[in-house]
This record gives C-alpha cells, sequence and structure tokens, in this order.
C-alpha cells in the first residue's frame, strides 16, 4: 500500500530555483538561498539550487560566479534544470510573460508583484490550475507580515467581515512625521526621499496606487471575489496639511493611509442577503481620521498593520516591517519553501477561490463618516444654516467645533454615518453657500463605533 504522503522527488534530488531580477530584495533571496542551504534543505527535504539569476546588465559586479548570471530572463525560465521561479522584477511587462511561461510548464512560482496580481491574478491562477503549479504571493501584501497565508489558509473555515490596514511605509513614515514634529508635507516628503523611503517618483505611493494594489489583493482573497485595482475608490495625501493634523490632534485622532476591504449590505431595491441576495464588497483607500485608541493609530514610521475582522475568529492584527530588502525576501523565502515542499510531497497550494463572486459596492454606496474643516462668516444664523443642510440631505451631526476668526469663523463638523454619496453632496452644496468662506478640508473618520 502507497502512502499518500510519501514523497514523489528523491532526497537527494535537487530543486532547481531561478531568480529573476537582484534589485534590494532579489539580491537578498539570493544570498539566504546561498548562506542557509542547509536549512532550507532540511526544512524542504531536498536540496534548493540556484540555476541562475536574470539581471538587466551583467557588468555589475553582483558577488556571484559569471555563470549564475544572465539578461536571458525567458531562457533562464525555460531551462529544463529550473523547477521554481522566483520573480522580484516588479511591473506589469515583462513578469506577466515570464510567470506565465513558467506556469504553463509546470513550474511554481513565488512573486512579490503587487501591481501584477492586483490586475491579472485570475489569468495567472488560471494557468496554475492548468498546470497544477503553485503560485505564491505573500510578498505582495505587507512585506515580511504574514497576511496572506491566514486569510487563505487559517481564515478558510471563517467568514471574514472586514479587512482594514495601513500597508504603504512610505504614506505611513510621511503621516508618522507630519503628526509628531507639525511640518508640512513637502517637507516631510523630502525627508522621506533623502532618508531612502520614498522614491524619486513618490507617485505610486504617495497617490495611492501601491495601496489600492494591494487592497485589491486582500479584498480578493478575503471575500472569494475577484477584485481589480480598477475596482478600488483611491485617494492619496499630497493634499494633507499640518493644519489636517492639528485638527486631528485636537480631536485625538491622528491621519493614516487605509486600505478598507468589507462587505456593506445590498444596494437600493436589490434583495437583502435574507431574501436570497448578496452582500457587496467595498474596497477603498484614503486618509482618514483615527482615533488614537485604535491599534492602527500606534503603527509609525515606515511599519505596516493590518486587522482582520472575522465572524468568529473575531478582530486579528498583523504587525511587522511592510517593505524593504530583508523583509520581503523572508516572505519570498517562506512561500519558496512551501513550493518546494509542494514539489518533494506531491502537494499542491491552495488555487484562487472565487466562488462567491459578490458585486462591488459603488463609492457613493459605501456608509461613512465625515469631518469637514469650514471657514464661515462669523455672524447669526450661520451654524444653524450649516446644520440645516446637513439635515436636507440626510446626514446627521455628531459634533460640532466652533472658533472665531476676527471677521470669519471656523466650523469643524463630524458627522455619523451616512453613504457616501450623501455626504458629498452635502459638503458640495456647503460650497455653494454664500456665508461658506472655503472648505479647508474634508476628511473621513474611520475606527469607531458609531
Amino acid at each position: 500500500m502507497t502512502n499518500p504522503a510519501q514523497n514523489t522527488w528523491g532526497r537527494d534530488q535537487p530543486i532547481g530555483v531561478a531568480v529573476l531580477g537582484m534589485g534590494n530584495v532579489g539580491t537578498e533571496v539570493v544570498r539566504i538561498l546561498r548562506d542557509h542551504s542547509e536549512d532550507l534543505r532540511s526544512r524542504v527535504g531536498a536540496p534548493l539550487v540556484l540555476r541562475g539569476v536574470a539581471v538587466r546588465n551583467l557588468d555589475n559586479d553582483r558577488g556571484l560566479p559569471p555563470h549564475l548570471l544572465t539578461t536571458d530572463a525567458d531562457a533562464l525560465v525555460a531551462r529544463e534544470d529550473v523547477d521554481l521561479v522566483v520573480e522580484v522584477i516588479g511591473g506589469i511587462d515583462p513578469p506577466r510573460r515570464l510567470i506565465l511561461a513558467a506556469l504553463n510548464a509546470g513550474k511554481s512560482v513565488v512573486t512579490a508583484n503587487k501591481a501584477l496580481l492586483a490586475d491579472y491574478t485570475g489569468e495567472l491562477a488560471a494557468a496554475a490550475e492548468r498546470s497544477r503549479a503553485d503560485l505564491y504571493f505573500e510578498a505582495a501584501v505587507a512585506g515580511a507580515i504574514p497576511v496572506v497565508r491566514p486569510l487563505i489558509q487559517s481564515l478558510a473555515g471563517d467568514r471574514v467581515n472586514r479587512v482594514v490596514g495601513i500597508v504603504n511605509g512610505t504614506t505611513n513614515f510621511i503621516l508618522s512625521a507630519m503628526d509628531e514634529t507639525g511640518a508640512d508635507y513637502e517637507v516631510t516628503l523630502k525627508e522621506a526621499t533623502r532618508l531612502g523611503y520614498a522614491e524619486a517618483d513618490p507617485t505610486a505611493d504617495v497617490e495611492g496606487y501601491d495601496a489600492a494594489a494591494k487592497a485589491a489583493i486582500l479584498a480578493s482573497l478575503a471575500f472569494h471575489t475577484r477584485v481589480t485595482a480598477a475596482d478600488v475608490y483611491r485617494e492619496g495625501i499630497s493634499k494633507i496639511s499640518s493644519e489636517d493634523l492639528e485638527t486631528a490632534s485636537a480631536l485625538n485622532c491622528t491621519v493614516k493611509l487605509l486600505a478598507i476591504c468589507e462587505r456593506v449590505p445590498a444596494g437600493p431595491g436589490e434583495p437583502s442577503v435574507a431574501e436570497g441576495g448578496k452582500d457587496r464588497v467595498s474596497v477603498r483607500v484614503y486618509p482618514a481620521l483615527v482615533p488614537r485608541k485604535h491599534p492602527l493609530a500606534a503603527v509609525s514610521g515606515a511599519f505596516n498593520a493590518v486587522v482582520v475582522e472575522a465572524e468568529n475568529a473575531g478582530r486579528l492584527m498583523f504587525y511587522g516591517q511592510g517593505a524593504g530588502g530583508a523583509p520581503t525576501a523572508s516572505a519570498v523565502l517562506g512561500d519558496l519553501v512551501m513550493a518546494a515542499r509542494n514539489k518533494f510531497y506531491g502537494g499542491r497550494a491552495p488555487g484562487e477561490s472565487v466562488y462567491a463572486e459578490l458585486p462591488i459596492a459603488p463609492i457613493g454606496d459605501t456608509p461613512t463618516r465625515y469631518h469637514v474643516n469650514l471657514q464661515v462668516a462669523d455672524r447669526p444664523g450661520v451654524l444653524a444654516a450649516v446644520a440645516g443642510e446637513f439635515a436636507k440631505h440626510g446626514v446627521s451631526i455628531s459634533t460640532v467645533r466652533q472658533e472665531g476668526h476676527g471677521t470669519g469663523a471656523r466650523l469643524v463638523v463630524v458627522t455619523h454615518h451616512a453613504v457616501e454619496s450623501a455626504l458629498a453632496d452635502t459638503v458640495t452644496a456647503l460650497g455653494e453657500m454664500e456665508s461658506v468662506t472655503s472648505i479647508t478640508s474634508v476628511l473621513r473618520l474611520e475606527g469607531t463605533e458609531e
């Protein structure tokens, strides 16, 4: 009788690994593969052998034997002695082509490419399914923080209702520094660039594109529904001012760029879950006020954190290094060991799960709270008129604070929960009022029970 757990790979038969890209992450992956080869062999059951590393040019001294370096990534992926492919190039092409070639050939893939996964997970997962290969991507979200595998495996028997997190270290560093020092956005961005936390072109980070890609991946996993980056409502932090941080502090809050993925009720006119309908999925990225008592408020610097709220497990928080060569390489190696074990024992990782097919809720239907900072004329009746505009749009006010400023005054209004469209219409109407001089800022408020 055959033991079902018996390995299908010879104990001394090497498992060939190809690494595509040798930037910060790729360099660390190669180093760990070489420096810890014996440990990795013991954990896998067979030796992991580096077959080659694809680089852009061969001029730089990378500390590797010349025969391991190549500029022909396609040929490296196609080699018969390559069993596993690690992609840490980034971007859409050529990684998409290379990963598909590997998967179509039955070679398992480990990738840290959130931009690719946010738009092409379905295509890649289908290729993996056809060839019975593995596709691992723990490192694509939040660096070293293990959040992908818990969503896929640990919570496979639970119902996840909400995932919210800080998933971009650059923006968290900037907002944390603004909160701590009182400096404005431009000054803090320059400091982040000087320290290496921000790229020369920080657009992907500060405008929320990076976080939106990660939110799409998290939502897909949490709700068993295919979500792409185009489904994610996105706002960045470039318009956040030091005054916004001061106002947040007065409310005992701070400002964080949040990725929020949650179940919301069926839309108007649609059957509810009790009536046989479906929940919807709301996925958005934007800067928001977070109460200092909330665990995410304490996440500072370039660190990341993700909070998962499940029906039976309750609230789980994952915290740690969200980026960097060594932390991200740690997640890559974790996936690599899992993929290699599957080769050795004849197992396979869970495939894509999109059975729920929940519809995506438009941002206008999403319930949230607003914090609105207004400059108004300082005369009788203005506060009542402003409050009346909120009531006209069905938005309930939680608190109002008024501060006099000579001939004008500042009103700070915090609402109760309302749908985004009603809140947005209210702000538009306020901007058209003769007594409202300007709307200084509009921020959402998250992490409260109201």
